[in-house]
């Protein structure tokens, strides 16, 4: 059996199991339940130093007694893909326990003709999909019988293929047994990431930047891809998830188009900065997290 490793414990988060829960248990324990039971969530995939505390408020809001199946769709950063990708593993490991691949849904995916697979190597070199794992663990752990997770690892995608993609995921997310974890950092800011956007109006350097990522965040939340795609044509934001971000708004406008209109609502909880950037020689990363309902 194909087994991926924790590739990333013990540098990017704890590779002990027992100080892993009671990091994630303490900040759990800090966020509030307040736009929930989550149908999708969008959170961040730093090392748990930095975006930890942020990325529970997102998983606060899954009601783990009622999903059975975990899509997790995380951006490539180092391998070139323009479609999505399957795991080839059967169980991925964490610190806490295993997480068993829904092999069914994936056979069904790839008959759709637009999925190809990740080799093993792809698959451990990637963290955008491993750092959710963990938490997903941990807000599982009473029904870790029960569910079974999909990981997806998504290209570079145009406005079309976010569409084709969204479209191809959008029966599953009608069912409230289907949990969608979006993984994206927002601003990458400073020379080192090539961007340094400023808007001086706004003071100093780290208030521009959390003005601009609020503002895409404001506009992910009005569920429009084609504003969001128009915000990013834009400003350039450094979201490195903008193309899983814009397979769920695209999977919400199919939903939208077959009556569900009035009944989703998407609300950002928690925004945060590895550092606050003064000069032009700092450098910064941007986390946000945001749950997805829909209300009956």
């Amino acid at each position: 059996m194909s087994i991926r490793r924790a590739s990333h414990a013990g540098s990017w988060y704890t590779d002990s199991g027992s100080e892993l829960s009671r990091q994630l248990d303490r900040w759990l324990g800090a966020a509030e339940l307040s736009h929930g039971p989550a149908r999708a969530i969008i959170a961040p995939h730093a090392g748990y130093t930095y975006c930890g505390a942020c990325g529970a408020y997102a998983y606060r809001q899954v009601s783990p007694v009622v999903v059975k199946r975990i899509f997790i769709l995380g951006p490539s950063h180092h391998v070139r893909l323009r479609g999505c990708a399957l795991s080839v593993a059967k169980k991925y490991k964490t610190p806490l326990y295993d997480l068993k691949i829904d092999t069914q849904v994936n056979a069904e995916l790839e008959k759709t003709g637009h999925f190809s697979w990740m080799d093993m190597k792809t698959d451990e070199d990637e963290h955008s999909i491993e750092m959710h794992l963990p938490y997903i663990a941990k807000v599982m752990e009473d029904f870790k019988d029960q569910f079974k997770i999909v990981p997806i690892l998504v290209g570079s995608l145009n406005p079309e293929q976010e569409a084709l993609y969204g479209g191809i995921l959008a029966t599953y997310f009608t069912d409230p047994e289907n949990l969608f974890v979006i993984s994206s950092d927002f601003c990458h800011w400073g020379q080192r990431f090539s961007y340094t956007y400023y808007d001086r109006s706004c003071g100093p350097i780290h208030k521009s930047i959390e003005k601009l990522d609020k503002q895409g965040m404001d506009i992910i939340e009005t569920l429009s891809p084609s504003a969001f795609t128009e915000y990013l044509r834009k400003y350039n934001n450094t979201i490195c998830g903008r193309h899983p971000i814009g397979v769920m708004l695209g999977a919400v406008k199919v939903l939208q188009n077959q009556g569900y209109n009035n009944k989703m609502s998407f609300k950002f909880l928690k925004y945060a900065q590895s550092s606050q950037c003064k000069d032009m020689d700092d450098s910064s990363v941007s986390y946000a997290s945001g749950s997805l309902i829909f209300e009956i």
